[in-house]
């Protein structure tokens, strides 16, 4: 008799699929890190950040692909970290380091590792949040807590870029300061318990229309007045700024519901009872 063929199970090919362009995504990231290392000028720093660029690209198609698919897994959102620590962890932090921090010497490095660092206590702290009780990724909500590690990469990434559009002095002493200090603060959203928009349940209301034409508008005065280069630079920045204006205003709605919901367990402690004093 011959042997009978194995029947082609597709849910498990298909499972693959998101995996593999996780996977580029990490190739991106490690050639990143290979030429930052061995840069010897502007031309090197701007190939290192479009690898990245491109790895910014394969991160968003995988989860969209594991979504159309239905093969989302913990195995997927597990690999999704550690390529995230990788292409927007050490390779920008690298990339930057290697660009402009350097200058500063301990101080330099040290706030390239602070972002590393912080990239990958919020991916640690995301994984948590998103663990079901069975294991598998929960369906992410409005809100995502602390920006997301390849927002503050991609402003890194976006000054690199931009710099090398307009041949310009950013990677210069002058400004290895206030890099160092925005390089500092994206750590510091990222670990942060700010609120940052997940657009995962975007409507077409007033409110959405009225928020894409201002980002259209002002995208195109930022690349009349500057570069087209820049228009990345300025919608990332437009991002973690709503973020942290959003969660200002709302901050005394949450200290208010906080004092409500200290006072209603207090209200519903039980009274300890008094100890009865012996007779005589």
């Amino acid at each position: 008799m011959a042997p009978s063929r194995r029947k082609l199970d597709l849910r498990k090919t298909l499972f693959l699929l998101p995996n593999m362009i996780t996977l580029s995504s990490i190739f991106c990231g490690f050639d990143s890190l290979r030429v930052s290392a061995n840069a010897t000028g502007d031309d090197d720093y701007y190939r290192a950040s479009l690898l990245l660029v491109y790895a910014l690209f394969f991160d968003m198609l995988d989860g969209r692909v594991a979504r159309l698919t239905k093969t989302q897994s913990a195995f997927g959102l597990q690999i999704d970290s550690l390529a995230d620590v990788m292409s927007f962890g050490a390779a920008p932090a690298l990339l930057v380091y290697q660009w402009s921090l350097h200058q500063l010497g301990t101080a330099g490095l040290v706030a390239a590792f602070v972002f590393v660092g912080a990239g990958a206590v919020r991916l640690a702290r995301f994984n948590v949040l998103s663990m079901g009780e069975s294991g598998k990724p929960t369906k992410p909500g409005k809100y995502i807590v602390g920006l997301p590690i390849p927002g503050a990469a991609g402003i890194l990434i976006s000054i690199v870029v931009a710099n090398h559009a307009i041949a310009g002095p950013l990677s210069g002493p002058a400004y290895v300061w206030p890099f160092a200090g925005l390089t500092l603060f994206l750590a510091f959203c990222m670990v942060s318990t700010i609120k940052f928009r997940s657009f995962k349940d975007l409507k077409l209301n007033g409110r959405t229309v009225a928020l894409v034409l201002f980002a259209v508008i002002s995208s195109a005065v930022v690349s009349m007045q500057t570069k087209p280069a820049f228009v990345l630079v300025w919608l990332l920045s437009f991002y973690v700024v709503i973020g942290v204006i959003e969660t200002v205003i709302a901050l005394p709605r949450d200290l208010a519901k906080r004092r409500v919901g200290r006072a209603a367990l207090e209200k519903d402690a039980p009274v300890p009872e008094r100890p009865s004093l012996p007779p005589g």
